[in-house]
């Protein structure tokens, strides 16, 4: 039943961009570490470029796994799930890079979201394989609402204390990689 596309077309990109969700899967390169697949929301901080670009709006959180194994190796799933009553999955595999909150190119690149006081990166995928499946087996759930609470929360911290955060839980990846420590040192 799966199939896979030469591109991003317009069917697949209104089906992505109405997930309310998406996933992200990364791993580190060789056989030790883990394989990370981290759950993504919040309205507006995922875009289709083209037809073979994606990409979002990576905000500071529990941890940087996406960030370690995209930087040391560039390998990434991104998946989007239906769970309303037409079934569907859509995985984009492909390369990622990870503009960091102090790349020259972040401005442009995060040009493409809402400002958010959370936000360390932009995630961009160089998307090489387009296949989607059935999703028969999901169940049918709805949206109640947007959880609101992380950028309430890093707005609490202020500017110095998202820092100080990311600087303790941001560091490096559970696998003892380098992750995000990009901030400057006071």
């Amino acid at each position: 039943m799966g199939k896979t596309y030469d591109a991003i077309d317009g069917r697949l990109r209104a089906f992505v961009e109405r997930q309310p969700v998406f996933f992200v899967a990364t791993a580190p390169s060789g056989d030790d570490g883990h394989v990370n697949v981290s759950p993504k929301g919040l309205a507006d901080t995922f875009v289709v470029v083209d037809e073979h670009t994606v990409a979002y709006l990576d905000l500071t959180a529990s941890g940087a796994e996406t960030i370690a194994h995209v930087r040391q190796n560039g390998r990434i799933t991104v998946m989007f799930c239906s769970f309303g009553k037409l079934p569907n999955v859509v995985r984009l595999h492909g390369r990622g890079r990870v503009v960091g909150l102090y790349d020259d190119d972040f401005a442009a690149w995060s040009a493409y979201f809402p400002t958010n006081p959370a936000a360390r990166a932009v995630i961009v995928v160089d998307v090489e394989r387009v296949s989607d499946s059935c999703g028969y087996a999901l169940p049918l759930m709805s949206l109640d609402d947007e959880r609101d609470l992380l950028t309430p929360n890093m707005e609490r911290r202020g500017a110095r204390g998202v820092v100080s955060y990311r600087r303790t839980k941001n560091r490096t990846s559970i696998d003892g990689l380098p992750a995000f420590d990009d901030d400057p040192v006071p």
